[in-house]
């Protein structure tokens, strides 16, 4: 069949009543159990010439099927050729420094130069498809003007696993932040739900008891500047915002933050004679088992320049 690739499936006797979508998900390491139940109710698996649609059919585990995978659609948007440092790359996801100012999907105002179409054009045909659709898989999204480290899913099965950790709660994230003031404890820990904020929908705001999701922030105190201070955070959890709603909550808001900040007439001084328009925070660590080779990675990020030369301008 044109636009097609048909694959042969061999079942081993160990996987004698086993459902079918669980058998063939560990023989065919690339493409995730959804993915393959929603080929299986499509009519994609023969055997012995008829098709099986149902993927809770039990198997005898010495059968041999066929395999019909469309080839994966064109994504809708566009590859372009936007520069990216790339931390790590193999066949199954990527790891990307993302700097600061570069949006990370396509959405209205943003329908092009963003992380995604740079990705299209970086990956070319190595992407074999997220839902049968040739594009990167973004497990986890960092606000436009946050600089630093993004993994992002090259295959269904990375995809998948990687959202489980997520959901889970088992990514290790380590931020660096400029705030400001100088927080009293050397460390804390901010739990406190956010939501939409009811007075303006574009922002995200500490939730009533029981409403909006769970958020936990753990911070510390990495050096006191001149009224501010470089800390860093690591998230339990990875809501919209959270950094910079979180320690705008304790009295310290990110430094430069359009939205969330308050900064002092010395720091508004200091802000435009550096040019620095953005919230001064980055992502600088991240963690995660690989979901297919389940070695645990690790990936550090150094501070960029732009917020380098704000730290230097705010030392004691």
């Amino acid at each position: 069949m044109g636009g097609h690739q048909t694959i042969q499936v061999t079942l081993e006797p160990a996987q004698a009543g086993w459902r079918l979508d669980r058998a063939l998900a560990a023989a065919v390491p690339t493409m995730s159990r959804e993915r393959l139940k929603s080929l299986i109710r499509a009519g994609a698996l023969e055997r012995g010439g008829m098709a099986l649609r149902d993927p809770a059919t039990k198997v005898r585990g010495d059968e041999a099927f066929l395999l019909e995978v469309p080839e994966p659609e064109p994504a809708h948007n566009e590859a372009q050729d936007i520069p990216l440092k790339i931390a790590f790359e193999d066949e199954h996801l990527l790891v990307v420094d993302k700097p600061a100012g570069l949006v990370v999907h396509p959405a209205a105002g943003n329908r092009d130069g963003t992380l995604v179409n740079a990705l299209l054009h970086h990956c070319g045909g190595s992407l074999s498809g997220i839902g049968g659709v040739a594009r990167p898989g973004i497990v986890h999204r960092i606000d436009k003007d946050t600089s630093g480290l993004l993994v992002v899913a090259k295959t269904d099965v990375a995809h998948e696993g990687l959202a489980k950790q997520f959901a889970a709660h088992s990514i290790d994230r380590k931020y660096l932040a400029m705030v400001s003031g100088v927080p009293n404890a050397s460390e804390g820990t901010v739990d406190a739900p956010l939501a939409r904020s009811t007075a303006n929908r574009k922002k995200i705001a500490i939730a009533p008891a029981g409403k909006g999701k769970r958020a936990v922030t753990h911070w510390k105190r990495l050096q006191a500047l001149r009224d501010s201070a470089l800390v860093e955070c690591r998230l339990e959890t990875g809501r919209t915002h959270q950094v910079r709603v979180h320690m705008g909550s304790i009295g310290h808001p990110l430094l430069g933050d359009p939205v969330y900040g308050r900064s002092s007439k010395a720091h508004r001084d200091v802000l435009k004679r550096l040019d620095f328009h953005r919230q001064a925070l980055h992502a600088a660590g991240l963690g995660f088992t690989h979901p297919v080779t389940k070695h645990r990675l690790s990936f550090a990020s150094g501070m960029p320049p732009d917020m380098q030369e704000l730290f230097t301008a705010l030392v004691v």
